[in-house]
């Protein structure tokens, strides 16, 4: 199966169909991860393990993804190796590390090695993709919307798994929506609309995924390049505790982090690839508990064998 594309803003089969898949069943795990991003450790200028961008980084075209290529064969041989396999595998956003509008013959050389990397993941692991700004760019349009559309499926969509409903967003939108109004108000409507079907549809679990958070430590923080603005980020935080949603999982930080704003966790894990801080390259383990949903970060290198649902 590897990497599955969203069409008509869901995923379609019968792991993911609401119809089956709204009441609970049993205890799972999934899989997060983000910043796979393919070509930015050479473009950046880091060794992996904190350094900052300096004067070893590689302006395009100059590029090379060899270090990501690595990672992320490992974390498909730490997946296809477990013995209870994840019920799925999501990246949340920045797939691959060209923007289109700038490197478009470099960009699509860096997505086919990245879905020729996953091909081999376990075909019982599906592989969801989440758009982040260097997927549709900081300043996204019509036409880079599109063309991610084309490489991943949609660039927002719901779906859901025994008894949880899972919503995609595209964050970018918060960010900067000056040229894509009309999808921004798409994007809205349908949010608001998917909140109350999975609210309706009486689910344990209402969690989103997304690229950008909120914040990254504290919900009153000023505004930051890996942040949301205030006014817009207690709006939609609100928004989403009033749907019942308990969890919010994202990357763009390059770094683990994340607090709450009341009952409402946000969740921000670091990359698997280039590392802007001090943790390692590495995945979320999430497990999802009738009652609860626990998560844990851990570095490929040290990444558990076996996965406990007890």
């Amino acid at each position: 199966m590897a990497m599955i594309k969203a069409s008509e803003r869901m995923l379609t089969g019968s792991l993911f169909d609401p119809t089956t898949n709204s009441g609970w069943e049993q205890n799972y795990y999934f899989i997060q991860a983000a910043d796979t991003q393919l070509g930015m450790m050479h473009h950046w200028g880091t060794d992996g393990t904190g350094t900052l961008a300096g004067s070893d980084g590689k302006p395009y075209p100059d590029s090379n993804w060899e270090q990501e290529i690595t990672l992320c064969k490992q974390s498909v041989a730490i997946m296809n190796s477990l013995e209870v396999k994840p019920a799925f595998f999501i990246v949340c956003g920045d797939l691959v590390d060209a923007f289109a509008d700038q490197w478009p013959e470099i960009r699509a050389k860096q997505e086919a090695d990245l879905k020729a990397v996953y091909s081999e993941l376990d075909p019982s692991i599906p592989m969801i993709c989440v758009c982040g700004n260097h997927d549709i760019g900081n300043q996204p349009t019509v036409e880079s919307i599109e063309k991610y559309k084309t490489s991943f499926g949609d660039d927002f969509f719901s779906f859901y798994h025994k008894g949880a409903a899972f919503i995609v967003l595209n964050s970018q939108f918060y960010e900067n929506a000056s040229m894509a109004k009309q999808q921004y108000k798409e994007h809205e409507i349908w949010l608001e609309r998917e909140l109350q079907v999975a609210k309706d549809r009486g689910v344990k679990h209402i969690v989103v995924f997304q690229h950008i958070p909120w914040f990254v430590s504290s919900w009153d923080e000023e505004k930051m390049y890996f942040n949301v603005e205030k006014e817009l980020r207690v709006k939609k935080l609100d928004q989403f505790l009033g749907a019942g949603v308990s969890k919010v999982f994202c990357g763009h930080y390059h770094r683990n982090a994340g607090g709450k704003y009341k009952d409402l966790e946000v969740v921000v894990t670091s990359a698997i690839g280039c590392q802007l801080g001090t943790d390692h390259h590495g995945m979320r383990i999430v497990k999802v508990f009738k009652e609860y949903i626990s998560h844990e970060f851990h570095s490929l290198k040290n990444f558990p064998s076996k996965i406990s649902l007890q």
